[in-house]
């Protein structure tokens, strides 16, 4: 068929994209300033690519248009449609239809999908997850919120058939591997992404509030994850954090299927040792252990994870954890962008204050408590622009040295919620409103032996590579 993807610059409706092309359809697109790296990588597949939402797309005539959740009746400030094709398209009657459920209808349907749940952690646990199927020969699909470096792609359809079957009833039946999103599917259809995918292997990672745009408390979202549980089948299994309370609640709403949980010592996989190096524990026994170059908690508890994953489709632990030691992480985790007179520059997408909280652990735990770490950040996610978790943003802050914080765009002070910090020149924490003074800033503070974390959930006005410049001119 013929699909116009409306949005299709979005991570997920562009990996949705390469999918559906490599499926052989035919595959057109729009979105509002078309932009790369997902645009390169489109127009790299002959997928043709259009710069907004025009009504005069529908003399494209594809056999359905699939309707990212970027669109929606919003109007401009004049009263005309934000979204002129959408308009266009309900007006005439055309078939249209969400990312997610064309997913489920024409690349889920009749695989063994592996569905990563959770606030934190989920790009990183899918890649190590399809990694680790990959490794043991599966040639599983995959669909990834990001670029893991082991694959240098973030979609594909993956095997026909399993070519290591399992000796269960669906052992030949292909793996798929999903980064399962709570946000909202479409305009027309409010329930959680997640809920379309069906797994037979759904792991919780973990679970507190985010999102504070379209969920209303912790209750709202703790709901949705118990909708994706009521469907993984008897024979299927959860994975869950044995560390949170929130996802015990889900599971003690209902659960009708296996459960294996990770991370506590009381859980079915544990495990001891330092992040770096560590032991994988199976039931209080010894079954593997892991020793890669990622640091941190939370990637130990998603490696576990991933590992308690890839055991129910057959894989055992210390073949996973074999594989976890040439794991590359995902392209803007703790990513290098370079160093510059002895000041090392980081990209990390962490943007919920418990993902500054973490990775910037994880950081101190590999450096040691003699290294300085210099923390920027742009609160630019719906959640934080709202200020809903601004005054956890000391308490993440809390193991850098310094933080730099981008205030464009908030209609709330940062200057105030970082006041237990200090705010100000020569005090911890300092604040722009455009990232030319934010680069200044930091370039003034830095000196030889520093790290420096960029943390955002967008491009951050290309703030890697104007401080990589300004260090070499400062010096």
């Amino acid at each position: 068929m013929h699909i116009h993807i409306l949005g299709i610059c979005g991570t997920f409706m562009g990996g949705l994209a390469a999918l559906a092309r490599e499926a052989g359809h035919k595959v057109t697109g729009c979105d509002a300033g078309v932009y790369p790296p997902m645009s390169d990588q489109l127009r790299a597949l002959g997928i043709d690519l259009i710069e907004g939402f025009g009504a005069d797309q529908i003399a494209l005539q594809p056999d359905m248009f699939v309707i990212g959740n970027v669109v929606s009746r919003a109007r401009l400030p004049d009263g005309t449609p934000k979204f002129p094709l959408m308009e266009a398209i309900l007006d005439a009657g055309l078939p249209y239809t969400s990312g997610p459920q064309w997913l489920a209808e024409h690349v889920l349907q009749g695989r063994h999908v592996l569905a990563v749940a959770g606030t934190h952690g989920k790009t990183t646990t899918t890649s190590m997850l399809a990694w680790i199927l990959e490794s043991a020969g599966q040639q599983p699909g995959f669909l990834i919120g990001g670029v893991p470096l082991n694959f240098g792609l973030s979609a594909r359809l993956g095997a026909a058939q399993r070519p290591v079957p399992a000796s269960t009833p669906l052992g030949a039946t292909p793996l798929f591997v999903i980064e399962a999103d709570e946000y909202d599917t479409a305009f027309f259809d409010k329930r959680s992404k997640f809920v379309h995918y069906r797994p037979r292997t759904a792991v919780l990672n973990n679970l507190e509030f985010d999102h504070a745009d379209i969920f209303d408390d912790l209750a709202a979202i703790e709901r949705q994850f118990h909708h994706l549980v009521r469907t993984v089948p008897p024979s299927g299994r959860v994975v869950t954090n044995g560390l949170e309370e929130s996802l015990a609640r889900v599971l003690h709403t209902g659960c009708w299927s296996e459960v294996t949980s990770f991370g506590a010592a009381v859980s079915d996989f544990y495990g001891v040792g330092d992040p770096q190096a560590f032991d994988v524990m199976h039931q209080g026994r010894r079954v593997a252990r892991v020793e890669w170059a990622l640091t941190g908690v939370h990637n130990q508890l998603n490696a576990l994870a991933a590992i308690a994953a890839a055991h129910h489709v057959g894989v055992p632990p210390e073949q996973a954890a074999n594989a976890l030691a040439t794991f590359q992480n995902v392209k803007r985790r703790m990513e290098l962008r370079g160093t510059v007179g002895g000041v090392a520059v980081y990209d990390d997408f962490a943007h919920h204050p418990t993902a500054l909280r973490t990775t910037l652990d994880g950081l101190r735990r590999s450096l040691g408590s003699s290294a300085r770490i210099l923390a920027v950040f742009e609160p630019r996610s719906n959640t934080m622009k709202l200020g809903a978790m601004k005054n956890q943003l000391p308490w993440a802050l809390e193991p850098a040295d310094l933080a730099f914080c981008h205030t464009a765009g908030l209609d709330w002070d940062a200057a105030e919620a970082l006041a237990p910090l200090g705010v100000g020149p020569d005090q911890r924490a300092q604040t722009a409103a455009d990232i030319d003074t934010l680069v200044a800033q930091v370039a003034q503070s830095a000196r030889p032996g520093d790290h420096v974390v960029c943390m955002s959930n967008g491009g951050f006005g290309g703030i890697h590579a104007k401080l990589l410049q300004a260090l070499a001119t400062a010096r």
